[in-house]
C-alpha cells in the first residue's frame, strides 16, 4: 500500500510563526525549529508553540541551544510532569537525569537504544514522551532515527488494520525480568548501569494497539517490536508473522525521519506515536546526550 499523503495542517500557526521558525524535515515526521533561547525562560504562549509544534510533527529538534541540566528540565516540565525510568542508573545527583553515554573506548558492543522501540512499553502507564540533550557528539555517525506511528496506522493494509482495531496488545518487559532476559553477551554494557532480574518485568501487561494521541487526535500503532509479545487473544506462535509484518510496514523509511545531532541541539518526541532507534557507527568516539522524561496520562 502507498504512503498515506502528507498532511495538509499547517506547519506555521499562528502561535509558532511569531517566535519560531520552524521547517519540516520529512513529510511525515520531525521539524527543526529556531528562534528564542529557551535558557532565557519559557513562557506560557512559548510552551503552547511548542506543545503545538510536537502535537503536529511528532519529533522537533530546536538547534543551538546549550541548554543547562535545569533548563532542560523546564523544557521537559512544558510537555508534562517529570518521570523517573526504571531499570536505568540516573545520574547520582539528579534521579530525573539519565546520562546517555557511550565512551569512545566502548567497541564492538551494543548501544542504548539500539532497536526499534518506543520506550517501556511494558509499564502500566508508558513515558509520555522525552527530551535529548546533545552536549557531546560524534562529527559523523550517533543519528536518531524516528518513524511516525500514526504514518504507518494510516497506511496500514486492510487486513493488518482489521486485527490492530480489534485486538489489544500484550507487552513484557522482557530485557529486565527474569523468563526472558537476553544472555550476557547480547545485552548492552558500558557506561550505561542498567538493573535487570525483576520478576515485575514479566507480568502482561495489556495496552491498545492502536491509540489516540489526545493533542492532535491522530490514530497511532502502539505495537513495540522489544516488548510487543502477542495480540490478545491470539498466540504467540500466531501473532508473530503478523507482528513482523506490521513492524516491516511501520518502520519504513517513508514514515521516517533521520537526525544529525550538533552540540546542543535539543530534541523532544512523542514517545507514544513513535518507535525510534539510535544507530550505532561511531566505535571510537565519545557521545554523551542527557535524557529527560515525561508523563502523562495512560495510552488510550
Amino acid at each position: 500500500m502507498d504512503p498515506p499523503q502528507a498532511s495538509t495542517r499547517t506547519t506555521k500557526s499562528s502561535s509558532i510563526n511569531h517566535m519560531f521558525e520552524i521547517k519540516k524535515l520529512t513529510g511525515f515526521v520531525g521539524a527543526e525549529m529556531r528562534g528564542p533561547n529557551l535558557a532565557k525562560g519559557i513562557d506560557e504562549a512559548m510552551a503552547h508553540a511548542l506543545r503545538e509544534a510536537l502535537a503536529v510533527h511528532h519529533m522537533i529538534v530546536l538547534r543551538g541551544q546549550q541548554l543547562s541540566l535545569d533548563g532542560q528540565k523546564s523544557l521537559n516540565s512544558v510537555f508534562g510532569p517529570a518521570m523517573r525510568l526504571p531499570y536505568v542508573k540516573p545520574l547520582d545527583d539528579d534521579p530525573e537525569v539519565i546520562a546517555v553515554l557511550k565512551e569512545a573506548h566502548e567497541v564492538n558492543t551494543g548501544v542504548f537504544g539500539g532497536e526499534w522501540h518506543s520506550d517501556f512499553s511494558f509499564l502500566e502507564n508508558p513515558p509520555a514522551g522525552s527530551v535529548l540533550n546533545a552536549i557531546e557528539v560524534p562529527e559523523v555517525g550517533g543519528d536518531t532515527v524516528w518513524s511516525s506511528q500514526a504514518a504507518a496506522y494510516a497506511s496500514l493494509p486492510r487486513n493488518l488494520k482489521a486485527i490492530v482495531d480489534h485486538h489489544k496488545a500484550v507487552h513484557v518487559g522482557a530485557p529486565y525480568g527474569v523468563k526472558h532476559a537476553p544472555p550476557k553477551e547480547d545485552q548492552a554494557n558500558g557506561s550505561i548501569q542498567m538493573s535487570r532480574g525483576d520478576p515485575n518485568a514479566d507480568r502482561e501487561i495489556l495496552h491498545p494497539s492502536v491509540i489516540t494521541d489526545p493533542a492532535s487526535g491522530a490514530k497511532a500503532l502502539f505495537l513495540n517490536p522489544i516488548y510487543t509479545t502477542r495480540f490478545d487473544g491470539i498466540s504467540d506462535n500466531e501473532s508473530r508473522p503478523i507482528l513482523d509484518a506490521i513492524y516491516k510496514h511501520a518502520t519504513r523509511p517513508d514514515f521516517s525521519c533521520r537526525l544529525r545531532w550538533q552540540p546542543g541541539d535539543v530534541a523532544v518526541w512523542n514517545n507514544r506515536t513513535t518507535l525510534h532507534y539510535a544507530t550505532n557507527d561511531y566505535d571510537g568516539t565519545r557521545r554523551l546526550l542527557y535524557r529527560t522524561t515525561y508523563s502523562a496520562a495512560p495510552p488510550a
